[in-house]
């Protein structure tokens, strides 16, 4: 039996659609029958060659909804038919010293990530280590669900995790892929939710997603008009850039933490003293683990947060793939296998 998959054949090489034997699951493994596949900025990582080791050919997506189609041996848990997802947790050591807490997202031996490590969702099947598996909740459609087991898992998991209450001001700076979840699971929570971005067109958006208020960074200094609400408990980094993070530091308030998500290229400036003398603190969040991204599903079946996407069928992905990396994407890019 043949499927069709999407499959970069060598560093900065064309998104090529081929056809290839479907996979067997081997002992501890599942078949996926894949029925959607986000596509995420980190899927460059494969189609540039960025990631060390990676091989060839491999097929990108880590972004995965679809069916467990069929189970290796030794598979406990998981039956044929359940609707599963696939994210950035893709697999660990099991005995590094994270992996023996529990934290497998650090692992430090064997991470494995759908798409670089091993054939991700850019086709029709896939095989996964059944411990990188989330549930599908009923009230999520694959392609609802696809985009939130990397982007969604990645705003919602730092958020739940950062201390910050019901009723704290919580900013999430950058109104892109990542932001416009990171706005949504803010209010949900029960955040007094402030969205930061550039341009005074996108306030209508982050007030609908439902931000309490907005902050033109065009025209105004964003750490200000922080300091003038209270001062942010939270600042979510969703913006890939260093100079917009160092810029909105000043708007932390006493125990505020600005936690990074994007991944930018230039280093944030951070001055001391005030990180010293309100005990502020910065750190980075790496998604979560496969049980995480399921939280994540259950959060947003329950609480109305959806991924605003752009669909694209499995042949179009060389084009759905640059039209994510020229950032006009609004605000996910989305595949569809229709088998």
């Amino acid at each position: 039996m043949k499927m069709r998959a999407v499959q970069v054949t060598r560093p900065t090489g064309p998104l090529d659609i081929v056809e290839r034997e479907i996979p067997e699951p081997a002992a501890g493994q599942v078949r996926v029958k894949i029925e959607a596949c986000g596509i995420c900025h980190s899927d460059a990582m494969t189609k540039e060659g960025l990631w060390p080791g990676i091989q060839y050919p491999r097929v990108p997506g880590h972004e995965i909804a679809g069916v467990i189609d069929a189970l290796g041996a030794a598979v406990a848990g998981w039956a044929k038919g359940q609707r599963v997802g696939v994210g950035w947790h893709g697999g660990h050591c099991g005995y590094c010293d994270s992996c023996r807490r529990g934290d497998f997202v650090t692992c430090q031996v064997a991470f494995q990530i759908p798409g670089i490590s091993y054939d991700g969702g850019y086709a029709e099947y896939m095989i996964a280590p059944a411990g990188a598996l989330a549930l599908i909740p009923d009230g999520l459609s694959p392609i609802d669900a696809a985009p939130l087991m990397c982007a969604g898992v990645t705003t919602f998991n730092p958020l739940r995790h950062s201390g910050a209450r019901p009723g704290d001001l919580v900013a999430i700076l950058g109104i892109g892929g990542l932001g416009h979840l990171g706005i949504q699971f803010a209010a949900k929570m029960g955040f007094k939710t402030v969205a930061i971005a550039r341009g005074k067109d996108k306030e209508p958006l982050a007030k609908k997603l439902g931000a309490t208020s907005y902050i033109d960074t065009n025209n105004q200094d964003a750490a200000a008009e922080l300091v003038k609400l209270g001062g942010a408990k939270v600042i979510l980094a969703t913006a890939t850039s260093g100079k917009a993070m160092s810029a909105v530091l000043g708007g932390l308030g006493v125990n505020g933490k600005l936690i990074i998500l994007g991944a930018a290229a230039e280093p944030l400036q951070v001055p001391g003293i005030p990180l010293l003398m309100g005990r502020r603190s910065i750190l980075g969040w790496p998604s979560g683990s496969s049980i995480d991204s399921q939280d994540t599903l259950s959060f947003s079946a329950q609480s109305g947060v959806r991924s605003m996407n752009e669909v694209f069928p499995l042949e179009r992905a060389a084009e759905a793939y640059d039209h994510m990396m020229s950032g006009k994407a609004r605000f996910r890019a989305v595949l569809t296998m229709n088998h």
